[in-house]
């Protein structure tokens, strides 16, 4: 297969799925808008920990930018040391995520049950799918560091590394959007 082809195959395809997340993600936001309508909503305080992790996903797209800045200028001890920095920035996100469960559930705030409630039931599955979504990223980024370290990169071939780049700031973007929408949106 020619490497245009396949470069621009990999791409559609890749932009195909992230259209089906918007889509998923679009219907669970307008849910969440749609239910701080009813008479039982309570409005939720952000937990601490989604700061934290919301810094934490934007200095890992600056880092995966850098990495591929660097493989570009065939620069491979760059490039690692970018791409170690960005896989335990998205670490540090779960972690934080995960803290910040831990923090509603502290606040009296549960995902199902008898006391949960609608505001914090939704806040978790939206934020859960993300999650679920930034654990494939980590995947992805696994499988770009370990061919990394294979030597599969280089400055003329780098499309792997591209396309975990993409869908990397995808789901960098989208908690951006959703972090904004939880804080205003109560």
């Amino acid at each position: 297969m020619d490497a245009l082809v396949k470069e621009r195959t990999s791409k559609q395809m890749l932009y195909v799925s992230m259209i089906s997340m918007v889509m998923m993600f679009a219907g669970l936001t307008s849910a969440y808008v749609i239910s701080s309508k009813r008479e039982d909503w309570v409005s939720l305080e952000m937990p601490q920990a989604l700061y934290l992790s919301t810094a934490m996903i934007l200095l890992s797209s600056i880092t995966f930018i850098l990495a591929k800045r660097s493989i570009k200028k065939d620069s491979r001890q760059q490039t690692t040391l970018y791409l170690i920095l960005t896989l335990v920035l998205g670490i540090g996100f779960v972690a934080s995520q995960i803290q910040g469960f831990y923090e509603l559930r502290e606040g009296g705030f549960y995902m199902a049950g008898e006391q949960s409630v609608v505001s914090s039931s939704l806040l978790m599955v939206i934020s859960f799918a993300h999650l679920l979504h930034v654990a494939a990223g980590i995947i992805v980024l696994l499988v770009v560091v370990y061919k990394h370290l294979k030597q599969r990169y280089s400055s003329s071939n780098y499309l792997g590394l591209d396309l975990g780049a993409v869908f990397w700031h995808f789901v960098d973007i989208l908690w951006i959007f959703l972090f904004l929408f939880f804080y205003f949106i109560r």
